[in-house]
């Protein structure tokens, strides 16, 4: 008898001329200590609740609940099959507090991660794409992805006519834009406050929220701020007039408003919103192909959403691969579950 009353047994074994080997049995899998029924068990759990709770509830270490996870992932990328993904995203996501990231490729289609790779380097993605037949990447139809150029020059060299395929759409780029409205705040806010008394203090959720996420009595108290003659309302208009980029349908009408924009922000005399500005207008092109391929790899959809769950819920992994096992585990939309009988 085991811990809690569980039933242990051995396997048999068998003298061979290569010396003492280990039969297999119709209940477990090799290198396993678990039937196959407990690890299906433990995997339904596992999708469902942390695996500190998990082995805790079970009786488990971690060591052995991690043995049981990682076998289901080996398990699952053994049985995936390969397969042409028309739309793919790619982004990263850091999983220490210093500066340490895995990049992933999502197949925004069937909604699951393929790979998860080391850093987000030029070289971190080359693997997954010399990998791939000619006709899976020939079939790539379009790549989401942030403004990151070490992930453009992977995709130029491995997705043919990668330049008219990459979409850098309103998500990512506003994740740019929002920390250069905050900087102008908080330039603006420094030199108020050493002259007197600063309107800005505690405003800065006010300048970076999404107006269509306000509540009326929000918006209503933000008016007085907005249509002031301060430099951050400045920046804050320019901020809200680039999201309208990504309403519309006509190219040609978009590529105008770009570029009424880009004039707007140069004689602001902003000069962090002259740096952004500069910084989007070298990629515009991918930026605009989004109105012809409308694709999103904003983290609130899809399996990058569940990523930031994943790091919460171990308060963060000190191991990237043990990082890395929990997304394919979570998000890679694998087989994960031993077949028995």
């Amino acid at each position: 008898m085991g811990r809690g009353g569980a039933v242990r047994a051995g396997p048999a074994r068998a003298l061979c001329p290569h010396g003492v080997r280990t039969t297999r049995v119709p209940w477990g899998e090799p290198g396993s200590r678990f039937t196959l029924l407990f690890e299906r068990l433990e995997i339904a759990w596992l999708r469902e609740a942390t695996p500190t709770a998990v082995a805790r509830r079970l009786g488990l270490t971690w060591d052995e609940t991690r043995g049981i996870m990682a076998r289901a992932v080996r398990r699952g990328l053994a049985r995936r099959q390969p397969a042409v993904v028309p739309p793919l995203g790619i982004d990263e996501t850091r999983f220490l507090k210093r500066h340490q990231y895995v990049s992933v490729v999502v197949d925004l289609d069937a909604a699951r991660i393929l790979p998860v790779a080391d850093d987000r380097h030029a070289v971190s993605l080359a693997p997954f794409f010399e990998g791939l037949s000619e006709a899976q990447r020939t079939g790539i139809t379009a790549l989401a992805m942030d403004m990151w150029e070490p992930y453009r020059k992977t995709l130029r060299v491995h997705v043919p006519e990668a330049d008219r395929k990459i979409v850098f759409d309103a998500f990512h780029v506003m994740q740019h834009v929002l920390p250069t409205v905050d900087t102008v705040r908080k330039q603006e806010h420094r030199a108020l406050a050493a002259a007197g008394t600063s309107p800005l203090t505690r405003t800065e959720d006010a300048w970076l929220n999404n107006p269509t996420t306000c509540s009326a009595k929000a918006w209503r108290e933000f008016a007085a701020l907005r249509d002031s003659p301060l430099q951050t309302a400045r920046a804050w208009a320019m901020k809200e007039r680039l999201r309208h980029l990504w309403d519309y349908t006509d190219v040609g009408a978009a590529r105008t408003c770009s570029r009424r924009w880009y004039g707007w922000a140069m004689r602001s005399r902003l000069e962090p919103m002259k740096k952004f500005a500069r910084m989007r207008q070298r990629p515009l092109e991918h930026i605009l192909t989004y109105l012809k391929h409308r694709i999103t790899n904003a983290v609130t959809e899809g399996p990058n959403a569940k990523i930031p769950w994943i790091k919460y819920s171990a308060r963060g992994y000190r191991d990237r691969e043990t990082f890395k096992m929990a997304i394919y585990f979570h998000c890679g939309g694998l087989d994960l579950e031993p077949h028995v009988g």
